[in-house]
């Protein structure tokens, strides 16, 4: 139950005085806990909560709310004043006087700020519990808390308040919190992985082919085409172009997306989309990364399909068909286009086949 002493108006500690005399009968003892020095005004608004326009520190001396924020808010507790009641100590005017700074998503819930973070375990914990309770009276549904890694001693405490883990990046952890009753009906963390490979060919009909420095054992010595994974906001046809350019040196422009796979539980038992791209040579010189690559150069066509692990694998003879069919224009690919759409306010990457005949490049005539 909320406790309101005063209504929208200030008080001297002089009248506090005398509110202490008229309350005798319900405390037996009512004193601060901290000499007092001065003669501050507490404050308290229509609210949540009553607030102090004041607060003390550890050398008994008041400071202003702005004053307040360059203080070392361990010591201050989070802008708590504590009063001595019966022998115990308990905030007489607000148990929690903050909250964590945050702000509403689209979709009913709450991003919490990342970069107003506390320091301090103790006081996080004081002000996650509270901010809870607030949000859930205002129903609000989800709640999303990035935690960088400075500050990784958090995250054991709003695990313990009933966080769970979402995701995880190099630099910090998403945590999550459901607040309705039922299951909780906040996105899952990306289910995917998406890998490119380049298949470039040249005027003389050569490939451009790796050799992996580190592979599984069945795989060694095998010649491949370039391949790798996205990175964060990139786009596939970018992608493609920037491995072969890593691996091999080679400049290339993209043509179309000729296929792709998707297979489950992979890596981290994630799925995985794999899209194999059609790349035109824009250089000659092979520059080798060393670092994943143990050679690359130009391969005869012939010479690649024959090899035998691409004879012997279904899935890899089959890429390479598509590949041949679409160099003989008997087949289309999806070329690339930019969208925008009103439905996000976005640009996107729109892969389909150009089905116009005066702009299709890839069947004879």
């Amino acid at each position: 139950m909320e406790c309101r002493f005063f209504s929208s108006k200030c008080m001297t500690m002089s009248e506090i005085g005398r509110i202490e005399k008229t309350y005798s009968s319900q405390f037996s003892s009512f004193r601060p806990l901290f000499d007092v020095k001065s003669t501050p005004q507490f404050c308290s608004y229509r609210g949540m909560s009553a607030k102090a326009s004041h607060s003390t520190t550890p050398n008994n001396t008041y400071l202003t709310k702005k004053a307040l924020s360059s203080v070392d808010e361990e010591k201050l507790g989070a802008g708590n004043l504590l009063y001595q009641v019966n022998g115990t100590n308990s905030s007489l005017f607000s148990r929690n006087l903050r909250m964590l700074d945050a702000f509403d998503d689209e979709y009913g819930g709450v991003i919490v700020d990342s970069e107003r973070l506390p320091a301090n375990p103790n006081v996080f914990a004081s002000m996650l519990r509270f901010s809870i309770s607030h949000w859930k009276t205002k129903e609000k549904k989800g709640i999303w808390l990035k935690l960088p890694a400075e500050k990784s001693d958090l995250v054991p405490v709003a695990v313990k308040e009933g966080f769970e883990y979402h995701h995880a990046e190099r630099g910090y952890v998403m945590l999550t919190y459901w607040l309705p009753k039922g299951p909780s009906m906040l996105p899952a963390n990306a289910s995917h992985q998406v890998g490119i490979g380049g298949f470039v060919i040249n005027g003389n009909n050569e490939v451009l082919v790796v050799q992996e420095k580190y592979c599984a054992p069945p795989f060694s010595g095998l010649w491949k085409i370039p391949t790798g994974f996205i990175v964060e906001s990139e786009e596939i046809f970018t992608g493609s172009v920037r491995e072969v350019k890593e691996e091999t040196g080679i400049d290339t422009e993209f043509v179309e997306v000729v296929a792709f796979r998707h297979v489950h539980n992979v890596a981290f038992e994630k799925s995985d989309l794999f899209f194999i791209c059609m790349l035109k040579p824009l250089s000659t010189q092979i520059m080798v990364d060393d670092h994943e690559i143990q050679a690359a150069k130009w391969m005869p066509l012939v010479e690649f399909v024959e090899q035998p692990l691409i004879q012997q694998d279904c899935m890899f003879k089959k890429v390479i068909d598509i590949c041949i069919a679409r160099l003989g224009k008997r087949y289309c690919g999806l070329s690339v286009h930019q969208l925008a759409s009103t439905f996000d306010g976005k640009t996107s990457s729109l892969y389909y086949n150009v089905v116009d005949s005066h702009h299709n490049n890839c069947i004879g005539n």
